[in-house]
């Protein structure tokens, strides 16, 4: 049997050193384990030869049988292969994509951005240097729900190049309804990756920084610092008040929105170029329950799109510097009755935020 083997191990050793293919190794194999049964069947059985090849014909014919078991098995597998149709076969697994290059907001406009962005480069207070003012700007969108969706939405598609967004939620189905930047589908994913996935849809050419945690005193002042502009859609004044003190410290304008209900609130607070900030509007939070979220007392479905697109507006404005910004007033808007109203707004002297620097 030693033998046997190590004549095997040879023959298939040779073959793969000449490139010969495997069944003709198998046939050699085949004719050695041959000449082994005529050598068992014609040599004396006393013989030193048939003695070192096991001097059992009955061994032999039985090893022989479980290779023509496993030959049999195996073309039988490779026959039936052979018969499934083609559209039964599985698909080869698809090769992953390739990461997409971020955008480079220094770079030139293409032509597919030029074509994309062309009706807002028709404007004369935008054109071509205010279209790569928004191509280099840097702005951060505080929540990814009723307000920042929508405005999201927009700054990409109006070219804005790189956009981070900072929220802690995940999709829930009660969203639906008015954060338009989620699906279904998307139920249970954090805000800040769905609103990621249909940015890349949108508007390839922009850069989305998502931020899944919850602003905090610890990051708030140097995660604004990075960013030009601050758009904040929260819904607790907590943090509204947490961002405003982190962009009078950053010196980095704020546009703030408010809903609930049917009616909505909006303005930009910019201390650092003469206007007031949050705080000198709004001192002190409200009284717990005096001001309700919109899970307590409800909001209209496109309300936040309203008022959403409007921060949107007020950025690109700012961004551009086109028309008057809502710097030092406030827009007030009731969709209930139709009514918009503006309402004068000033530094306050005592302001613990920014110390009504532009009073």
């Amino acid at each position: 049997m030693i033998l046997f083997l190590a004549a095997a191990a040879a023959i298939w050793l040779a073959g793969w050193a000449f490139k010969m293919p495997y069944q003709a190794r198998w046939l050699m194999i085949g004719l050695l384990y041959v000449l082994v049964l005529a050598l068992l069947l014609l040599l004396p059985p006393g013989a030193g030869l048939h003695r070192a090849l096991g001097g059992s014909v009955e061994m032999w014919l039985l090893l022989g049988g479980f290779a023509a078991l496993g030959l049999a098995y195996a073309a039988g597998l490779k026959a039936l292969k052979s018969r499934i149709r083609p559209e039964n076969r599985p698909a080869p697994a698809p090769e992953p994509e390739p990461a997409p290059p971020e955008p480079d907001p220094e770079a030139p406009l293409s032509d597919d951005e030029l074509d994309r962005y062309m009706r807002q480069i028709l404007l004369r207070e935008v054109g071509g240097p205010g279209q790569m003012r928004f191509k280099r700007a840097k702005v951060l969108v505080v929540g990814a729900g009723g307000l920042g969706a929508p405005a999201l939405q927009y700054l990409a598609a109006a070219g804005v190049g790189t956009i981070g967004v900072i929220d802690d939620d995940v999709v829930d189905v009660s969203n639906l309804h008015r954060q338009i930047i989620h699906t279904g589908a998307r139920t249970g994913m954090p805000k800040v990756f769905s609103a990621q996935i249909a940015l890349r849809e949108l508007n390839p050419h922009v850069l989305l920084r998502p931020y899944h945690r919850r602003l905090d005193e610890e990051s708030a002042a140097a995660l604004i610092g990075e960013y030009d502009l601050v758009l904040d859609g929260t819904d607790n004044f907590e943090t509204r008040y947490l961002v405003n003190r982190a962009c009078v410290a950053a010196g980095v304008p704020l546009i703030s929105g408010a809903i609930t209900q049917w009616e909505g609130q909006l303005s930009l607070f910019d201390p650092a170029r003469g206007g007031p900030c949050y705080q000198c509007v709004f001192p002190e939070a409200p009284a717990p329950g005096l001001v309700p979220t919109c899970a307590e007392a409800g909001v209209i479905g496109p309300l936040p799109g309203v008022l959403g697109s409007m921060m949107a507006v007020e950025a690109l404005k700012f961004l551009a510097g086109a028309g008057a910004p809502l710097r030092g007033e406030m827009i007030l808007y009731d969709a209930l009755y139709g009514e918009t109203r503006k309402l004068r707004l000033k530094p306050r002297a005592n302001c613990p935020a920014c110390g009504g620097r532009g009073a």
